[in-house]
């Protein structure tokens, strides 16, 4: 259900997020706030905070099948279900391309999910993708943040500097901990491989 939800939300989304860069810029994109009200985005809008409480439960399922529940898996739920709800409540800018950007790698990693549930063999590249596609939606993450503080003054940038504050400490700290996953995931496994092979 979650890997459904992404992939049409992140069709949704990305569309509108086309449609308003099309039109009217890269600036207006940081800066819009349609997204909350728009006639289909405002649906998406509210499903993406809804989405959170669900992809919580991916820690559940994690603990009852007594897998290694990595801090990263954890944190990562739990902050961004908080930030999505605080952010959602005062429609701030940025909100777009945060739930675009989501949606997207959610539609990637939730498909891959569920084709190794269903015991489809999966090749491992796509794993180095979606965990590379995380690192970019993190650094993405930093520079809509820098974006919307620095428009921040400007009437048609809406924000709250704590607000800026908390989504620059979770992109931030996200951007580390997927960085550190992914080479201790793929780049550390490919040297040890090779010392050995040594």
């Amino acid at each position: 259900c979650v890997c459904v939800c992404s992939i049409i939300g992140a069709v949704r989304t990305s569309s509108y997020m086309v449609h308003i860069l099309s039109l009217q810029g890269f600036r207006r994109s940081i800066c819009d706030q349609s997204f909350y009200y728009g006639p289909v985005s405002k649906f998406w809008a509210y499903a993406f905070v809804l989405s959170k409480a669900p992809e919580l439960g991916d820690t559940a399922f994690v603990v009852l099948r007594k897998q290694k529940l990595l801090f990263l898996h954890w944190y990562h739920h739990i902050t961004v279900l908080l930030y999505s709800w605080y952010s959602y409540k005062d429609m701030v800018a940025g909100g777009g391309w945060f739930m675009t950007m989501n949606f997207t790698v959610h539609a990637l990693m939730y498909s891959y999910y569920s084709a190794r549930a269903a015991g489809l063999k999966v090749p491992r590249p796509l794993a180095v993708i979606i965990t590379s596609a995380q690192i970019g939606q993190m650094a993405m993450g930093l520079l809509v943040s820098a974006l919307v503080y620095k428009w921040m003054n400007s009437a048609d940038c809406p924000t709250r500097i704590d607000n800026i504050g908390c989504a620059a400490v979770m992109y931030g700290s996200y951007l580390m901990l997927f960085s550190n996953f992914f080479y201790n995931t793929y780049l550390r496994r490919c040297q040890d491989a090779h010392l050995k092979k040594e």
